[in-house]
């Protein structure tokens, strides 16, 4: 997939310019960002897409020096299962 980056977006479109897949955060203080919201295209649900747009998330996060924490429940479940990769970018109140 290619993935763009925007302030508080990380997503990929396909050729038809339609939504394949996106995680959003906002901006909660000093490095510290919580990530609000997940979605994958139906027609990609099933395929791990999910899990490989949280790494590509986490991996952003970590280049860039942020911290994070999630609202979103399905990005605070990654985070818990993936908690030996990442736990260095997770925020002191994750928990």
């Amino acid at each position: 997939m290619n993935w763009r980056y925007e302030e508080g977006r990380i997503y990929s479109k396909n050729e038809g310019n339609e939504l394949m897949a996106e995680t959003t955060y906002i901006n909660a203080g000093e490095n510290i960002v919580v990530i609000n919201h997940t979605y994958v295209n139906p027609a990609l649900r099933g395929q791990g897409v999910a899990g490989k747009m949280m790494e590509v998330v986490a991996e952003h996060f970590r280049k860039n020096g942020l911290r994070a924490n999630a609202t979103c429940s399905y990005a605070r479940e990654w985070f818990k299962k993936n908690n030996d990769k990442y736990s260095d970018i997770l925020s002191d109140d994750f928990e």
